[in-house]
């Protein structure tokens, strides 16, 4: 396995890590919720990264979440073997010990099991974790029997957080057809972010898209009005896992908690707000009279001032959200001031640099400093906002910002270059080395056009 593909399994690994244990740092867990917590993450299934395993034992996900406090995210990659070169067989003592205990502890996950016996040492601590399901399999204790008896007894627990950001649950409402700027007309949707302590929404906007710019535009918005998130919580949904979005979430260190697949049961409060937004909202609208967002935005957020936050709740004893969020406000987590947030939402994307200095990002050629010419960049970039200009970055330090090509204004410029030594050579081809360059854009069509 070479280093990069061994770079990226560790990552993928760490991540894994990390997204199970991150709601279990958070500073807020009442006395005894963690222990039930581990005790709970200890009986699920999950789709572990690189192994065929699916449960994690409750010392790992201890030694997990005692790594990550104490040296940080970076800690959770895996490290390499101590026992290589050395038999990981299981030899008949250690077989007739693990059969034994597997049989007086049918409950057990084996992997936990065979983990507590080599820390007690009572069995080879060589033993793989493969080596472990042949054996299983030959002594007819089927895996898959296991698992299906913990899920039997696996229940659907109504939890509810104490403190306001502490879990913040995020979903999609498909609304009606209005007319988009073009005059069409085009589903709106509603994206929300409620607070799962109070029920009070702390960021909803109608668009035209559910893709994950409006998911980082609700997180910015949040966290520059209202403080530190603590936990997101959403469905599987392709908004909810973009690559740019996991990165700034990684920076932040908000854990993005995904809900069970075919199990809504757990975003329970976010279904049951977007059904009162459709009783009590959208079907008192005359669909007809909508003609853009901004109308349909501006009647939402009166609605939702004026009765939604201000009615009682079930769920809260009776109070309103407003009434529940402004008791816990002293619990709220300001965002670290100095954090440069905007900076942090920026995308990130490579760029090489043609030999006429531009690079091209969304659609949009921009102008880059001569001496990048054939260099990787990295380009940064506000994606909410028209692109007037980028953030070009070498190895990771700060050059200079690109702006737009003028291709007029480049006609003016004069350049002290002597065209008989180009004469015999083509005018694709590097100087130096006779190697073909990237061409962009813009020269390949002014390069067409001569042809003609």
């Amino acid at each position: 396995m070479n280093t990069n593909t061994e770079i990226n399994k560790n990552q993928k690994v760490a991540d894994f890590r990390f997204a199970l244990i991150a709601e279990l740092a958070n500073p807020h867990l009442p006395a005894g919720m963690l222990n039930s917590m581990i005790q709970q993450k200890a009986t699920m299934k999950y789709s572990i990264p690189y192994s065929t395993r699916q449960t994690i034992g409750v010392p790992t996900i201890r030694k997990w979440l005692y790594t990550y406090k104490k040296y940080g995210k970076n800690a959770l990659q895996p490290k390499g073997r101590n026992d290589a070169g050395k038999s990981r067989s299981i030899s008949d003592a250690d077989r007739e010990i693990i059969v034994e205990h597997l049989i007086k502890y049918p409950e057990c996950p084996a992997i936990s099991l065979l983990r507590k016996l080599k820390a007690e040492g009572k069995v080879s601590p060589y033993i793989s974790n493969s080596a472990l399901s042949r054996l299983l399999a030959s002594d007819g204790i089927a895996k898959k029997d296991r698992i299906a008896t913990i899920l039997q007894k696996e229940k659907t627990l109504k939890f509810n957080f104490q403190y306001p950001l502490e879990c913040v649950q995020v979903d999609f409402l498909h609304a009606f057809p209005i007319p988009n700027p073009s005059g069409k007309r085009q589903k709106a949707l509603l994206i929300a972010f409620i607070d799962d302590a109070t029920r009070r929404i702390v960021y909803a906007d109608f668009s035209f898209s559910e893709h994950s710019l409006a998911f980082e535009k609700g997180i910015l918005h949040i966290l520059k009005s209202q403080g530190k998130i603590q936990k997101l919580y959403t469905d599987n949904g392709s908004t909810f896992v973009s690559n740019q979005t996991q990165r700034i979430l990684d920076i932040l260190s908000i854990p993005l908690i995904h809900s069970k697949p075919g199990r809504p049961q757990g975003r329970g409060k976010i279904e049951r707000f977007f059904r009162t937004v459709r009783d009590q909202f959208l079907r008192t609208l005359d669909q007809n009279t909508i003609t853009s967002l901004a109308q349909l935005n501006a009647l939402f957020r009166t609605w939702l001032e004026s009765e939604y936050h201000r009615n009682p709740h079930s769920g809260l004893d009776n109070k309103t959200p407003l009434d529940v969020w402004l008791s816990k406000t002293q619990f709220l987590i300001p965002s670290d001031p100095t954090i440069d947030l905007e900076g942090i939402f920026y995308h990130r994307e490579k760029r090489k640099v043609y030999r006429d200095s531009i690079i091209t990002v969304k659609n949009v050629l921009f102008e880059v400093d001569s001496t990048l010419i054939g260099k990787t960049v990295q380009v940064y970039y506000n994606p909410h906002e028209e692109l007037k200009k980028v953030k070009i970055y070498v190895d990771n330090q700060y050059y200079a910002d690109a702006l737009p090509v003028n291709t007029y204004d480049n006609t003016r410029v004069k350049r002290n270059v002597d065209t008989k030594q180009f004469e015999t050579i083509e005018s694709n081809t590097s100087i130096d080395t006779g190697i073909p360059r990237p061409q962009s854009p813009v020269t390949a069509a002014l390069n067409s056009i001569s042809k003609q």
